[in-house]
């Protein structure tokens, strides 16, 4: 679930239900093979059966990123082609492969050559306004193909535009018959079912049906941390009356708590020094650009001669001087300076 299991739930969930396997948030194959893959796949020992989500639709980065999880340790390995978010399309991978069977199991098949654990595929029944089981049951087919045995199978449509996150989990119908269609159409698979389970009883009739489900996965439950709920969907441990954590659960959590506290102060810090950081780049960038802004200001201030006045006929003004006629300059006191010629107006000498 985004946002929502990471080690420090899934190490809290792992005291509720001792049994449960569970699963990390989906993690893109740009995350591991560019980011930070140590804090990515970190995870307790105590959370062991553990599964390890990705998403990507490249066979080659799908397998390099499957050897990443196996050598962290993981027990499995899931391909998420049921996110319908439009920022996942964006990255063309999740719900919208599903109209790409055949490079699903591309991607299925490179995974199962890169490791040895359980590669599981999780999808939906179908997408956007396509309600055919026929639909669902091609893609389950090419998928098995490329060598997937488990299909974890939220049992509705997904809308790939138009609703939000939380709507594409409510809106479109609930159709647990498909997924039960898919039990007796592939027995050799295994079918996991999602989707509106709640409650222990709607678990345990999907489970006791004729053609039941293999299993079932929990998510977004409602009220799920309170503790006799989880307590109440572990398979292996009796159920057990509503009623609040033994205290050893909850001094066995204490550490990873504090653990948790931890590591959200140095995320703080470091978001603050972020902000630190681009707030200073911001200054910069705004007092670079009033220093441009005033340099083309002192260049456009610079005048040009002004054009020489004329009249409507376009003649020049003779009220206006003009500018002094280019060549010689004349001197005061004539021609030659004032030193006087028979052509100047000074007398010649006696």
């Amino acid at each position: 679930m985004m946002d929502w299991t990471d080690r420090h739930c899934r190490y809290f969930l792992r005291q509720c239900a001792p049994h449960a396997r569970l699963y990390t948030e989906m993690i893109t194959t740009g995350a591991l093979l560019h980011g930070d893959a140590g804090r990515h796949l970190a995870f307790d020992a105590a959370e062991h059966p553990l599964a390890a989500q990705l998403g990507g639709s490249e066979p080659d980065e799908l397998a390099a990123c499957a050897r990443m999880v196996e050598a962290a340790g993981y027990d499995e390995v899931n391909l998420n082609i049921g996110c319908p978010s439009e920022r996942v399309q964006r990255g063309a991978f999740g719900a919208c492969l599903m109209a790409e069977p055949e490079l699903v199991a591309d991607c299925v098949r490179a995974m199962r050559e890169a490791v040895s654990i359980p590669v599981t595929v999780k999808h939906r029944i179908g997408i956007d306004k396509v309600e055919s089981y026929d639909f669902v049951a091609k893609f389950v087919s090419i998928v098995a193909s490329g060598g997937c045995t488990t299909f974890i199978v939220h049992a509705r449509n997904a809308v790939l535009t138009g609703l939000s996150r939380k709507e594409t989990r409510e809106i479109p119908p609930l159709r647990y018959e498909a997924v039960h269609r898919l039990k007796r159409d592939f027995p050799g698979l295994e079918f996991v079912v999602n989707g509106g389970l709640t409650d222990w009883a709607a678990i345990e009739a999907q489970l006791a049906a004729v053609d039941g489900v293999d299993g079932v996965v929990l998510e977004r439950v409602h009220e799920l941390l309170r503790p006799h709920r989880v307590r109440g969907g572990d398979h292996a441990a009796p159920r057990e009356p509503p009623g609040a954590l033994p205290e050893d659960d909850l001094v066995a959590f204490l550490p990873e708590v504090l653990d948790a506290l931890a590591e959200a102060e140095r995320f703080r810090e470091a978001r603050r020094a972020d902000d630190r950081d681009r707030g200073a780049a911001l200054e910069a960038g705004r007092l670079l650009s009033l220093h441009r802004a005033r340099e083309r200001g002192r260049r456009d201030n610079v005048t040009a001669p002004a054009p020489p006045a004329t009249t409507r006929s376009g003649d020049a003004d003779p009220r206006v001087p003009g500018p002094p006629p280019r060549g010689r300059r004349r001197r005061p006191g004539g021609e030659d300076g004032g030193r006087g010629n028979s052509h100047g107006d000074r007398p010649p000498p006696p």
